[in-house]
């Protein structure tokens, strides 16, 4: 399958892995696990085959299919389910039947065309394949209405679940799947689980979603970003985290036993050092404390956390953001009409709606990043505005890291944006990477660290806590739960919403605001 030997993974100037080795196997599916900027991405990006490693060998036996975590589908006017059926070469063949039957009547070629497509559809699983297809589409809840559209017209979110699905289908014998249950609903995150437990080849998990590694991984592999190596344990999720729990308890007892009797030696060396008759013992003595204390594990540092404060919102008026009559379509498809939303100072709402109802794109026109069909978008006195978008957008890829925080906020000095940066963990010549090399987590911190800084009292979040680990994810919601302005969040996060305490909902497709109930919780997951 696949295997690694002595591989070092480097950033830049930065070592993220040293010597590290394992083998993935038939069977094997692996919860590749630890913090944001650990290496998690950029590994599975080595193990694909997509970039080399700094040094060592992978070598890959079989097919290995990669999701990425910002999967980018090639040409956005293919229909959504030729682009699954793409795995297979399905969709090519598919086309040439269609095209065959329609000039039958009028050639007798197109009917020996029609018999070489018909052939090499069925040598490929024919019509089985493409049910197989549907199923799995399905199973990520991508009914046949959206398979039947081009990508260009999906949600982010869609658009996702069109190259997951398309990935699962292809039947590789290994998946590298990074961050597989962003965008999925509880029902397809659930059909997923399922789909994996049963997987027969190997499956590499990056996630930060605790129920699918319990429900999937029986390794877990976790990058050590301190001591820049892979910890393989064996077991699954559960066993894991009892088992480095029961190591870090093992560990604080020797070290504390190795600093009792370090001390013990060291005082006693202090007092016979004064006499020359006993200072040649003495320094032996102190050596052999050294040394003890060297070889005991010291207790393993807490891992870092960015330190995120939303930002002072600025003056403004009773009602600093307006929409009227908000209205999108993409082609024929509608996708809401009559969205009315009024964002008074400090307010907080919600958008619910399931995948494809339109709230990435309601999210963009309220930032001005999208022009409606109908309606407008009326900016009330006072009016600053700070927009998140679940892809990043808002980032520059080409620009550094510090680049791109500068641009966000012109008006402060280059020593005001490296602290800025130091306290989202990016440090260093972490701060001159470009933002297009940075993990999916990473991203979100880098685009938390603009919003930041905006001054902004009215914030518009698309999906904030997607690719954060669990450290990072708390800190976002606290400073959500601070935050004195006004907020429009969609999210999927039943933490994030009740971190939010909305106190209106603003459903789609149909537009319809209501006051926030507890009755709405359910709605959540399933956004």
């Amino acid at each position: 399958m696949i295997t690694a030997v002595d591989v070092d993974v480097r950033v830049g100037a930065r070592l993220l892995l040293s010597r590290a080795s394992f083998r993935i196997a038939h069977g094997d599916r692996i919860g590749l696990v630890g913090r944001n900027g650990a290496g998690k991405t950029t590994l599975a990006r080595i193990l694909a085959g997509e970039v080399v490693p700094a040094a060592g060998t992978v070598t890959r036996v079989g097919t290995v299919g990669h999701l990425r975590q910002d999967p980018r589908a090639g040409d956005l006017d293919v229909i959504a389910g030729d682009r699954v059926l793409s795995a297979r070469g399905l969709d090519r063949i598919v086309r040439e039947l269609r095209a065959a039957e329609q000039a039958m009547a009028a050639d007798d070629r197109a009917m020996r065309a029609y018999v070489r497509a018909e052939a090499e559809f069925q040598a490929r699983g024919g019509y089985a394949a493409e049910g197989e297809a549907a199923r799995v589409a399905a199973g990520l809840g991508l009914p046949d209405q959206v398979l039947a559209r081009p990508l260009r017209t999906l949600s982010g979110g869609q658009r996702r679940r069109v190259e997951l699905a398309r990935v699962l289908f292809a039947g590789y014998d290994t998946l590298l799947l990074d961050e597989p249950t962003n965008h999925l609903d509880a029902d397809a995150a659930g059909w997923l689980r399922g789909f994996l437990s049963a997987y027969r080849g190997g499956v590499v998990l990056i996630s930060h979603d605790t129920g699918l590694l319990e429900a999937a991984a029986n390794r877990i592999f976790h990058l050590d970003a301190d001591r820049a190596c892979v910890d393989v344990h064996n077991v699954g999720w559960r066993a894991y985290l009892a088992q480095r729990e029961t190591d870090e308890r093992r560990r604080r007892r020797e070290r504390a036993a190795a600093e009792r009797k370090a001390d013990a030696l060291l005082a006693q060396a202090g007092r016979m050092r004064a006499n020359v008759n006993t200072a040649v013992a003495a320094r032996n003595m102190a050596r052999r404390a050294h040394r003890m204390l060297a070889a005991t594990e010291p207790e393993r540092r807490a891992e870092k956390v960015a330190r995120i404060r939303l930002p002072e919102p600025a003056p403004c008026g009773r009602t600093p953001l307006t929409a009227v009559g908000l209205a999108k379509s993409y082609g024929s498809l509608e996708v809401f009409a009559g969205v009315d939303l009024a964002v008074d100072r400090g307010s907080r709402v919600v958008v619910l709606g399931l995948n494809g109802a339109g709230k990435t794109t309601l999210l963009r026109v309220l930032a001005g990043r999208e022009r409606p069909d109908a309606g407008l978008v009326r900016p009330g006195h006072g009016l600053r505005l700070a927009y998140y978008a679940q892809e990043h957008e808002t980032l520059d890829d080409g620009r550094t890291v510090r680049e791109n925080l500068a641009a966000a906020a012109p008006g402060l000095t280059d020593r005001e944006v490296r602290r800025i940066l130091g306290s989202f963990l990016f440090s260093g010549d972490d701060a001159d990477k470009p933002a297009g090399v940075l993990s999916g987590g990473e991203k979100t911190r880098l685009a938390l660290a603009t919003v930041v800084c905006s001054g902004a009292n009215v914030l518009l979040l698309d999906e904030p806590t997607n690719n954060l680990d669990p450290a990072s994810r708390r800190e976002t919601l606290e400073a959500v739960r601070a935050y004195r302005g006004a907020v429009v969040m969609v999210t999927h996060d039943e933490g994030a919403v009740e971190a939010l305490r909305p106190d209106r909902v603003l459903l789609l497709p149909g537009g319809t605001e209501d006051l926030w109930s507890p009755g709405y919780a359910g709605l959540v997951p399933l956004a």
